[in-house]
């Protein structure tokens, strides 16, 4: 496979249309056709801003995953998380703690003016990263209706309906 279809396939992955993924890299539709079409190679500059995004350059360049690279999924949580209100974010930590109401523990997460800075994020080097353009107005649903252990812990919980 070449770099041109790896890279299709991680823009693909990740959710975005050519002129978007082409957009959040500043450069034209046209260039990200030409590079998924294997017509004229990506340089490093528009590597790295689509690295930024979550796309594996490592399986780009090489075709090898990279071990750090997140699932579809996970980018989704991250994404839906950072979009969330402080309330839906303590009812995602309790949900996934297994807790049955908010804890001083996860109120002061989620209320830390550190850990609420919209679209930002570090990353493995503890740059700063924005995400901020990848936000988007999708409604997201969990359901659930059966009592069961949350991540092996020991407390029981009930989930009804959870929108986010």
């Amino acid at each position: 496979m070449s770099i041109g279809l790896r890279l299709k396939e991680e823009r693909e992955r990740l959710g975005f249309t050519q002129p978007v993924f082409a957009g959040l890299a500043e450069t034209t539709k046209k260039s990200q056709i030409d590079y998924e079409k294997d017509l004229t190679q990506p340089k490093a500059g528009y590597l790295s801003v689509i690295a930024n995004v979550g796309a594996d350059v490592q399986y780009i360049i090489t075709g090898q995953r990279s071990s750090n690279a997140l699932p579809t999924d996970e980018v989704l949580i991250l994404e839906k998380y950072r979009q969330a209100s402080p309330e839906i974010k303590n009812k995602m930590l309790m949900l996934l703690l297994g807790l049955e109401s908010p804890n001083n523990a996860t109120e002061s997460v989620v209320n830390n003016p550190n850990n609420s800075e919209s679209g930002t994020q570090l990353n493995g080097k503890n740059n700063t990263v924005d995400n901020s353009v990848l936000t988007n107005k999708s409604k997201t649903e969990v359901n659930a209706d059966k009592i069961g252990n949350v991540l092996g812990g020991r407390s029981k919980i009930k989930i009804k309906k959870m929108e986010f």
